[in-house]
């Protein structure tokens, strides 16, 4: 079963675009999770006579007079420039900031939409050349709720396999686990890792994915993890790599919440990896039941991070909470639960030391509300202690 669903980026976008936003519209996330299949169906639907859609992926050596080449197109056309994969465009964020300039100095904007997978690669762009001209829209893997209306997919499906709809498609185990290791996540490292990032050894870089998905919603320190890759190195490669996973949306490292940030800054991370599929993935022919408890913390975890807000995970001696967020000044502690034992005892120790902040159990009771609406979820929360 397959049926296009529309997702939240898309009327984020959607709607800058028919308000005529002067500013660039950015849109950034994962590989293989439908933005551009997304995008090219807005466009048939409500742009199709103003848009003006090239994909630098499809050029062999994307110039700056290519670029430049697009624009003068679109801007003598009046339509909508979106351009694919911008990343492969040859010093693509200067240019268009010399074009954007010179088009709002003359009062002749032109709306522009730049999509792209290497995030590490275009934040550089956008900080150092394009400050205060875009706006950023993120793009998520898919969310169980958007999996179901798409492809079926029951809640134990998804626990398993979710993320990328490409992969749903595959029945057999084998067949689907070749496909995520070699089309997407193989693909991810080359492309959007290794193709513009220095990495001293590639193999022992691949190697660390493979560890870090083996310590899914786990604290560990970087010597530890330093300590399972079959090389020598030091704590410092560790985070690098670390933070190349976090640039292409694999994973996200958080931090210990403390208020004091030379705490937060040196503790150890606690590794999420941001689609399910990752998960099951690592442990494959070895799942079993208790698995799945952890399967969906991750869950909760990677629905926590599209917020946008911070979030952590707090530990002191055997008190624990899995994950703090925290907006402005307010603050959620946050546990997970997937069976009937709801223990209080790290929130108890948490709330001694923030009288303030809000605390919440997640369990699959409450997950799909939760999942409709974090934020909302949140903010309409009764504390549970």
């Amino acid at each position: 079963m397959k049926k296009l669903v529309k997702l939240n980026y898309i009327n984020r976008l959607e709607d800058r675009l028919k308000s005529h936003s002067p500013l660039i519209q950015v849109l950034l996330g994962p590989r293989q999770v439908g933005k551009t299949t997304s995008v090219l169906k807005m466009i048939e639907t409500d742009f199709a006579e103003r848009a003006h859609y090239v994909s630098a992926d499809q050029i062999f050596n994307a110039s700056p007079s290519w670029l430049l080449e697009q624009w003068v197109k679109a801007r003598s056309e009046k339509k909508i420039l979106f351009i694919d994969e911008v990343q492969k465009c040859e010093n693509w964020a200067e240019v268009i900031k010399k074009l954007f300039d010179e088009s709002k100095k003359e009062k002749a904007i032109v709306q522009c939409v730049l999509l792209g997978s290497s995030s590490l690669e275009i934040h550089k762009g956008l900080t150092e050349s394009l400050t205060g001209r875009f706006q950023l829209i993120q793009a998520y893997h898919w969310n169980y709720l958007e999996s179901k209306e798409g492809y079926g997919l029951d809640f134990e499906e998804y626990l398993r396999r979710g993320g990328y709809p490409g992969a749903y498609d595959f029945k057999d185990v084998k067949e689907w686990s070749d496909y995520v290791r070699n089309s997407i996540v193989s693909t991810v490292i080359e492309k959007d890792i290794l193709q513009f990032q220095t990495v001293k050894s590639p193999a022992l870089f691949r190697q660390a994915f493979e560890v870090l998905m083996s310590y899914p919603a786990q604290e560990i320190s970087y010597t530890k993890l330093l300590g399972q890759l079959q090389d020598r190195g030091n704590v410092e490669l560790v985070k690098y790599y670390i933070s190349l996973y976090e640039g292409a949306y694999l994973v996200k490292a958080l931090e210990k919440f403390s208020a004091k940030k030379v705490i937060t800054k040196a503790s150890s991370p606690k590794i999420l990896p941001l689609a399910p599929c990752f998960y099951f993935l690592s442990v494959l022919d070895s799942y079993r039941k208790d698995e799945r408890g952890r399967a969906f913390e991750l869950l909760v975890g990677a629905q926590l991070v599209r917020t946008g807000e911070e979030l952590y995970y707090w530990r002191e001696g055997k008190d624990e909470v899995d994950f703090i967020l925290k907006r402005g000044r307010k603050i959620w502690a946050i546990e997970v639960k997937t069976g009937d034992s709801k223990s209080k005892r790290g929130l108890i120790a948490f709330k001694k030391k923030h009288t303030t902040a809000i605390s919440v159990f997640i369990d699959e009771s409450n997950y799909f509300t939760f999942e409709n609406d974090p934020m909302g979820f949140l903010e309409g929360s009764c504390p549970a202690l």
